[in-house]
């Protein structure tokens, strides 16, 4: 299994490196189980993004003008993304779960932990999923969000783990919302935001993206 280490200076650089490096770092597959079953997706064996400024506007990726793509997400999408994040009760009938089923209590009780017992804790770590996941037919993609402040720097640091990754509109989308959320908490707890360190298993690129993302990097 080889490991690709990337460090980015926000999220938009974050998701341009990890496009780009996933054409000479990338696995290809044929998909047995899982979204786009039988499609072919181009992956990483394992990723870990570093980024030192996510909280640098804008959070998602701007396509430069005449190259003729959308944009592979919007801050409409972010907002509704943050909602599932915090929300136990932003689930729509037609989905197993969402995110906040999982996070919302976990969320506040970060909070109040370090602000009221101190900073000096490994526990502070928030999971996504429960033994019967494993059982649904598309899973949590995202399980982990495991947080750090320093005292002496007073920032709010996050670790998240994806185990499933679509890079091209998930990837700037998620860590988008992630970093709202941050950048909330911080203030809950009296702290500034700080860097966000991402990881994943499973960053892919779907088949259908491909033609895309080398369109963007000026490779079509």
């Amino acid at each position: 299994m080889e490991i690709t280490f990337i460090e980015a200076r926000d999220l938009p650089d974050a998701w341009f490196q990890c496009v780009y490096n996933i054409f000479d770092k990338g696995r290809e597959y044929v998909i047995d189980r899982g979204s786009f079953k039988g499609n072919r997706r181009l992956e990483y064996d394992f990723v870990v993004v570093k980024i030192r400024y996510p909280e640098t506007r804008p959070l998602i990726p701007d396509i430069p003008p005449g190259i003729g793509l959308p944009p592979p997400t919007d801050m409409e999408y972010v907002q509704e993304y943050l909602e599932k994040l915090c929300s136990a009760s932003s689930k729509a009938d037609n989905e197993d779960y969402t995110y906040g089923m999982y996070l919302e209590h976990q969320i506040q009780e970060v909070i109040r932990m370090y602000r009221e017992e101190g900073f000096g804790t490994n526990q502070a770590c928030m999971a996504v999923c429960d033994p019967q996941s494993i059982y649904l037919e598309d899973p949590p993609c995202l399980r982990q969000i495991d947080t750090r402040i320093y005292p002496e720097e007073r920032k709010l640091h996050f670790v998240v783990y994806f185990r499933s990754w679509d890079l091209w509109a998930g990837f700037p989308s998620n860590l988008a919302g992630i970093q709202l959320l941050k950048e909330y908490m911080a203030e809950e707890i009296g702290v500034e935001p700080g860097e966000t360190i991402a990881l994943s298993k499973g960053m892919h690129l779907y088949e259908y993206a491909w033609e895309l993302a080398k369109i963007r990097l000026g490779k079509s």
